[in-house]
């Protein structure tokens, strides 16, 4: 999976329920929120101000092991 900024955070969840350990590492607690499953990366992040570039590479390395 190709995680961008327009990604939905439930389509991450549901392909990839580990991930919400980098979620939580910054602060964002989607797995429990009940707008996750409609919500962009892009969006999760405005809302929590956090680096959704970050949270991208974050995930990419979870995902997809180091690099």
């Amino acid at each position: 999976m190709v995680i961008t900024k327009y990604s939905l955070i439930g389509a991450i969840l549901q392909s990839y329920p580990t991930a919400q350990e980098c979620f939580q590492e910054m602060g964002m607690h989607c797995v429990s929120c009940h707008m996750s499953p409609r919500e962009t990366l892009e969006q999760a992040c405005q809302v929590h101000q956090c680096d959704v570039d970050a949270l991208i590479e974050k995930l990419d390395r979870h995902i997809n092991g180091p690099q």
